[in-house]
């Protein structure tokens, strides 16, 4: 049989309501020979490289030639969808049967001389090419891991048909494009570059690592509740779940419902989550120069839990009002929130201060499975300057580079000023109310541009409160 993944749109409503209840979200690749390079010369630089190594050694056996498995953003429709088969021609095009199809697959086959082959068999009758093959030994069987070039004209039914003819069980089945022709080593060297250079990087790197998954940051002390016990410092691997000790505190939990991971996965995430506990929390230096209509120039760079006080101290100065519309909740509750939303593994934050150091806006980033959310709060006497409106359009490019397919904002409907700067974007926007609570989304322009500067306008792209 064919899992299909589980429906984004429930899991976006589940975590929209999260974030109006709990009142705070709970959330390219660099050469890696240039990246290295710079890397090894600096402190972090025999860590990196060390753990570079862990990452390379985790990597198993790999049968036939190249393989890799990751997750895009735009994937194709479901293959129980039969729209995923190859569109229909148009006029002038080549006919649907000369034209091919790229698929990932995983299949579960006995552990026997000949299961294989038979499988193998299966594919060729069918006109299917194996392109890359990797196999997963498990306690029941052994899941093997295609990348295949199918004719255009096959179906997904029809594939997974011909699989299940032939001994798979248990059969996963995803489009695939160019981008999953790298192969293996390359794929992991990438992705513990990324990570290296950037603690907010994990989530994502894991995310294309195993596909389709949840990724959650649980804080060790919890702002209401007991605190979390975490688990050990190896990681925990439980069929569809595996859990780490977070590096920045509390636990990582993964989990895919939609596919078991093999130990396999298990050691390669490791591998990542030990390299980023060993360079520990890193933000990119990176600085840039907002320049309001009035003159003053503020500085905007990237923010984490070193500017915990500067946040706090922020939040007095804001009055109920504006803190209610950010949180969506109780006001005493929005400074113990504020470790989370500055956590690394969460997302990126941007702040903006003054030429005094004074923190007078942030704006959040934060990975929310496929989707991502974007939250601004603007100090009371800085609002309506165009701070919000410039915030937002650096959060949105640098979400739209990592490749997030839509962006989220979670406001009332009273907040013209959050509303005026996400139409200030110039994107297509949806807007939807649940729960009494008005959510706007967005598909990001995908660029290699991660900070668009663009000084505010005297225009009022931000009016009223952000």
């Amino acid at each position: 049989m064919t899992d299909t993944t589980s429906d984004l749109s429930t899991r976006r409503g589940h975590r929209r309501r999260n974030a109006v209840a709990l009142a705070a979200p709970y959330a390219a690749v660099a050469g890696a020979a240039g990246a290295a390079g710079s890397l090894v010369h600096g402190p972090a630089g025999p860590a990196l490289l060390g753990v570079a190594g862990l990452a390379a050694a985790a990597w198993p056996a790999v049968t036939g030639l190249r393989t890799r498995w990751s997750h895009r953003h735009d994937p194709a429709p479901p293959p129980s969808d039969t729209g995923a088969a190859a569109p229909a021609a148009a006029a002038g095009a080549p006919a649907p049967a000369a034209r091919t199809a790229l698929w990932r697959m995983r299949t579960t086959v006995q552990d026997a001389p000949g299961s294989l082959a038979a499988l193998c068999t299966a594919l060729a009758a069918h006109g299917v090419d194996i392109l890359s093959l990797q196999t997963h030994p498990l306690s029941a069987g052994t899941a093997d891991e295609f990348l295949l070039r199918a004719p255009g004209a096959l179906t997904p039914e029809e594939l997974t048909s011909a699989v299940a003819g032939a001994g798979g069980r248990h059969t996963w089945l995803e489009r695939a494009d160019a981008h999953d022709l790298v192969d293996a080593p390359a794929r992991m060297l990438g992705l513990a570059t990324r990570t290296a250079l950037d603690s907010a990087e994990l989530p994502l790197a894991l995310r294309q690592l195993l596909g389709r998954c949840t990724i959650r940051s649980v804080p060790a002390r919890p702002a209401h509740g007991r605190p979390a016990e975490p688990p050990p410092a190896e990681g925990v691997l439980e069929d569809h779940v595996m859990k780490f000790r977070d590096p920045s505190g509390g636990s990582l939990i993964i989990e895919r419902p939609q596919l078991p991971f093999t130990p396999t996965e298990f050691a390669r995430v490791h591998a990542l989550v030990e390299l980023d506990r060993r360079l520990g929390q890193r933000v990119p230096p990176r600085r840039d120069v907002l320049t309001l209509p009035e003159g003053n120039a503020l500085t905007v760079r990237r923010a984490g839990p070193e500017d915990l006080a500067a946040a706090v101290a922020m939040h007095r100065r804001c009055s109920p009002e504006t803190l209610a519309r950010r949180y969506h909740g109780p006001v005493g509750d929005a400074d113990a929130y504020l470790r989370h939303l500055l956590g690394p593994h969460h997302g990126r934050t941007l702040a903006v201060e003054t030429a005094s150091g004074r923190l007078v806006a942030l704006g959040h980033l934060l990975w929310d499975g496929e989707e991502t959310e974007v939250a601004l709060l603007v100090e009371d006497v800085w609002q309506s300057r165009g701070i919000g409106a410039d915030l937002l359009r650096r959060l949105v490019a640098m979400a739209g580079e990592d490749g997030c397919g839509s962006v989220y904002a979670i406001t009332q409907a009273s907040n013209t000023g959050m509303v005026a700067a996400m139409r200030s974007l110039g994107l297509p926007l949806d807007y939807q109310i649940e729960e009494g609570t008005l959510v706007i989304t967005t598909r990001p322009e995908r660029g290699p541009a991660p900070y668009p500067v663009r000084p505010a306008t005297a225009s009022g792209e931000s009016p009223g409160p952000v």
